[in-house]
């Protein structure tokens, strides 16, 4: 007997302890290509832009370095409580800019004290401009100026929920600047309530603060420690009655539609937690009453638009599409449906000629539709998912070979006349390839014996009824 699976299809238990190792290797490094500075690893806001920490042209930079003097009188200056505070604050600003003005400022006694209180005050223009003080002090390379930052932390959380939009996006940036820099200020900020604190960010409807959440979660979850101090305190229970799914598909609709607009430099290390955030989310276990359901079909083109851009230069990402494909199809007809009438069929099929866990993932997803029913194996058959098929039997990998043997039970079981165009196609020589391999050999069999032997012996006979009629010469 052929052993039927759950609707949910994956790979086996061995297949999946190897995905998972191989996602455990892609974190590792990315880690490694943060540290060599190969990736983008912090954000700078500056002038109502975005920029990295290469200082692209038409940033102001203060035309050089603050002395200590200077630094000191300023501060001086700035507490008197004149008028002109927020220009101060802003020459201190450019000063900031400076890796030696930073290593000063910090050492000096008082002076986080001080801008701490500014950062504090209850007059917003003032409170803005420390709040870019505080943000260039994040940007540091320099360890010990991103700890000298440790006790802003918890007013940077308090401030999510702040007056305007520049100003929250302003203190998601500074906390996830701080949070990559140092292990000390990712300690603390558990503690704090950052993950709840990022929770409540989920409801904003600005862009530019969901952009600000992703990019904090993505520094957390790059920590070495993420697995064991950061992910459990993540209350999936919590984020789900805050609306989190359909503000992350809003999000990487909106990220998708940046594709084409502007540089999309860096743009993976937001895409990539989101990604797999709701992949997570959309596996929870039913029990829990955790069960989610997205209807937004839209979702589908962003993850194919992703998969085709990022295919060749950050392929990472097209497995973490890919597992996001796999929950979105394992269970709802609805986007089983929408992959065939909206006709990225033949994109799905392209990447089984990919890397071997990108076919892999590929063949489970296409498992999960050929799971619905007669009609979806019928758009399969008819949209030539058999010459695919017969390549990757070719391969010599006994996983890929075990899904694609997968396929084909569910299509013959579905569509019997599958299996005659399967053995008109030379798909009996592709299996018997493999009916030597231990792993391989009881299923081949099972297939061989339950589909194909009977449907060639239909053949035959069709064949001899046929010349049984012919006229005799």
């Amino acid at each position: 007997m052929w052993s039927r699976r759950s609707c949910r299809y994956r790979p086996d238990a061995s297949g999946l302890e190897e995905l998972r190792a191989r996602r455990r290797e892609q974190e590792s490094a990315l880690r490694k290509a943060r540290r060599q500075q190969q990736l983008v690893s912090k954000r700078l806001l500056r002038e109502d832009s975005l920029v990295n920490g290469d200082g692209q042209a038409g940033v102001e930079i203060a035309s050089e370095p603050l002395s200590e003097q200077e630094i000191l009188q300023l501060l001086r200056d700035v507490q008197r409580g004149t008028e002109e505070r927020k220009k101060l604050l802003s020459h201190l600003r450019k000063g900031l800019q400076h890796k030696e003005t930073q290593q000063k400022f910090v050492r000096l006694e008082g002076s986080m004290q001080v801008l701490i209180g500014l950062f504090t005050s209850s007059l917003a223009n003032v409170q803005m401009e420390a709040a870019r003080c505080l943000h260039e002090l994040s940007h540091s390379s320099d360890p010990a100026v991103a700890e000298a930052c440790l006790p802003s932390t918890s007013y940077l959380l308090t401030y999510l929920s702040g007056h305007s939009v520049e100003f929250t996006e302003l203190c998601l940036y500074t906390l996830g600047n701080l949070a990559v820099e140092s292990d000390a200020v990712r300690k603390q900020l558990l503690p704090q309530g950052i993950i709840p604190a990022l929770a409540s960010c989920i409801q904003s409807p600005h862009v530019a603060v969901l952009e600000g959440l992703g990019y904090v979660l993505s520094q957390l979850l790059q920590a070495r420690e993420a697995p064991t101090k950061i992910m459990p305190h993540v209350n999936n229970m919590l984020l789900i009655s805050q609306g989190i799914v359909s503000t992350l598909v809003l999000l990487l609709l909106e990220l998708a539609s940046m594709m084409s607009k502007a540089a999309t430099e860096g743009l993976e290390l937001l895409i990539c937690p989101v990604l797999r955030c709701l992949s997570n989310l959309l596996a929870e276990d039913e029990t829990e009453g955790c069960k989610v359901q997205i209807q937004d079909e839209r979702l589908l083109v962003a993850l194919f638009l992703f998969m085709q851009y990022f295919l060749q230069q950050h392929p990472f990402l097209v497995q973490e599409c890919l597992w996001l494909l796999n929950n979105l199809t394992a269970d709802e007809p609805i986007f089983c449906s929408a992959v065939l009438t909206l006709d990225l069929l033949p994109a799905l099929l392209q990447l089984l000629s990919c890397s071997r866990m990108v076919t892999l993932l590929a063949l489970t997803v296409l498992c999960n539709i050929a799971e619905k029913g007669p009609a979806y194996c019928h758009q399969l058959h008819q949209k030539a998912v058999l010459p695919s098929l017969l390549s990757t039997l070719a391969l010599s990998d006994a996983q890929v070979v075990g899904q694609s043997l997968e396929l084909l039970h569910l299509l013959f079981l579905h569509l019997p006349e599958a299996a005659d165009d399967f053995l008109s196609q030379a798909g009996l020589q592709a299996l018997e390839q493999h009916q030597d391999n231990p792993q391989l050999q009881e299923r081949v069999r099972a297939l061989s014996e339950t589909y194909l032997q009977p449907a060639a012996a239909s053949l035959i006979s069709c064949a001899g009824a046929s010349a049984a009629v012919l006229p005799s010469s």
